[in-house]
Order: C-alpha cells, then structure tokens, then sequence
C-alpha cells in the first residue's frame, strides 16, 4: 500500500484490513520515524527512488497485489509529475519485480477532461499501468466529502456561502473516505473491476454547488446566504500570475494553481459522455451509504475535524 498516510489511504488500510488482508505501507519517515498505522506493517523509504521502493519497501518478498492512495500534494506541475507518474512508475516496476499480479489505483474523475498537468501525469500513469500486463483496476472518484467543506466554518460564522456564477455550473455525487476505501479494497477481489475503468460516486443524486450551500443552511438552522463569483475572477489571476511567472518562477505554480480552482469552478464531477458532450449524472455509479448530509451535520456538530490540508481553498 502506497498513499496511506492520507485520509483516503487511511480508510483504505482499515477496509484491507477488515477484509482479511496483511497490509504493508510504505510510507516517508517523519522527523526520522515510522507514522504508527494501525492494523498494517510500516516501512519507510522514498518512494521517488525506484531502488528505495525495491530495497525498503518490497524487500525482495512476494506480494499478491498494490494498492495505491497516492497522489501531489497541491497539484503543481512539478509535484505532478514527480509523484502522480514519476512514483508510481517507480512502483509498479518494484510490484513487477515483486511478483505482484494486481495494482489497483485510485485516480480521478477529471482525468476525463485533462487540461492540468496533473490530471495529464495520472493519465500517462494510468496507460503504462495498462499496458504493464498486470491486472488492473482504476478508480475514478468524483469529489471527496472534504473536498466540498470549505464553507462549513463561513456559514457557522455568518457569512455568505459563495457560488461561482449561479451556483448551477457544476454537480458531483460526493463520496466518503470510507465508502470509497470499501470501493477500493472490494477491487481486489471483484472480478468485474478486474481491467477497467471504474467511475465512482457516493450515494444519492448529484448535487449543485448552490444545493450544496441550501443543504448546509438546512442543517445549521440558518436562512440561506449567497454571494456569486464570476468565473472571470480566476481568467485574471490565471493571466496575471501567467505573465509574472516568466520573472518570479515560483509563481508559476500559483498559476497553476489557479488554473485549477477554475477547472473545478466549472466542471462537474461526474461522468463525461463524449458523445452528447455533456456530463451524465445518471451515468455516474452510486456506492455506498455515507451522506453529505450527515457529513455537513458532524462538521457543523463540531465532530469531526477540517482535514482538507492542501485542498483548502476557502
């Protein structure tokens, strides 16, 4: 198990193991030890130095199968490449030395619609891991429960909920870490997850940034609250930071950065039909049984904590 030091790769360890599974993570030492990772063994090593991978994380043993949470932390296009390709060829290399017969990876519904270099990164990942002649399954999430929370502490506090345009540009079926851990866990021994693609989404129908906002004034008890951002807001910052970059490199990253917050200000989550060139929200497969609803309710409760990390954007 690569990724497992996440949220997602957290869940996923504790469904593996509840499935009966002996679990090995390899993960980067912090401040010099191993992260404790209940139910798994821990090995550390760096998992960009394909001899670490093969040295510190398969040993030279035989394992039936990967599974990887791993993903860039910001999405940058130097992160992007270095961890959503560059990592996992690395690994699935170790896995092929390893005797491994099965990878399954968890990548992203916006890999439909590549216009970021980290959805570009994970599409060249996901080909190789195709053409790897391991049995493979890929797993298309549409947004995480805490990638649509940002606005939980705005709303507790008072102020609007914000939009982009009406608020109906959009739409996702969010998903739990733990339902999409069940999802990913269940791939190792599904056969009809066995080499395909696999588009996933949480319960319920899909949900409008603006039903989203109406459902968390719902649950806080509080009249709805609206402010609307033009999309042409980020159009600026993208082309400013565009022009600044050519002097200040870094701020090539913020606009990258930007680019995208403006992808997911205008793209659903959902499955994309190539022909009638629309998103198909009937076509997105529901699984599972955690709600956003009782998600927003624990958050608002003060039950849970804000773990967005580096998927802040509010």
């Amino acid at each position: 198990m690569v990724g497992a030091t996440g949220t997602i790769g957290r869940a996923t360890v504790r469904a593996l193991v509840r499935h009966g599974h002996d679990v090995v993570c390899f993960v980067r030492a912090r401040d010099g030890t191993a992260p404790k990772i209940g139910g798994a063994t821990v090995r550390t090593g760096n998992v960009t130095d394909p001899a670490s991978v093969a040295r510190d994380g398969f040993r030279g043993e035989q394992f039936d199968a990967v599974v990887s949470c791993m993903a860039s932390r910001t999405g940058g296009r130097r992160d992007a490449w270095a961890i959503d390709h560059h990592a996992h060829l690395s690994v699935l290399q170790g896995a092929t030395e390893a005797g491994v017969s099965h990878f399954v990876l968890l990548s992203a519904i916006c890999v439909q619609k590549p216009l970021l270099a980290f959805q570009h990164a994970k599409l060249a990942f996901e080909q190789a891991l195709m053409a790897s002649g391991l049995t493979w399954s890929i797993v298309r999430p549409t947004a995480f429960f805490k990638s649509i929370s940002g606005q939980v502490k705005r709303v507790q506090q008072g102020k609007p909920f914000l939009l982009f345009g009406d608020g109906g540009l959009t739409a996702c079926k969010p998903i739990s870490d733990d339902d999409l851990a069940e999802f990913l866990a269940g791939c190792l021994t599904d056969p009809a997850r066995a080499n395909r693609i696999l588009p996933i989404g949480g319960p319920g129908p899909a949900l409008t940034l603006r039903q989203q906002g109406e459902l968390l004034f719902s649950l806080a008890g509080t009249p709805p609250k609206f402010t609307s951002v033009p999309v042409g807001f980020f159009d600026v910052i993208i082309a400013v930071l565009g022009v600044l970059g050519t002097v200040v490199p870094p701020l090539r990253n913020r606009a990258e950065f930007a680019r995208i917050g403006r992808y997911y200000a205008t793209e659903s989550m959902l499955v994309w039909d190539p022909v009638e060139k629309r998103y198909d929200a009937a076509a997105t497969p529901s699984f599972g049984s955690d709600t956003l609803a009782d998600h927003y309710a624990k958050l608002l409760r003060g039950e849970l904590a804000d773990d967005r990390g580096e998927h802040a954007v509010f």
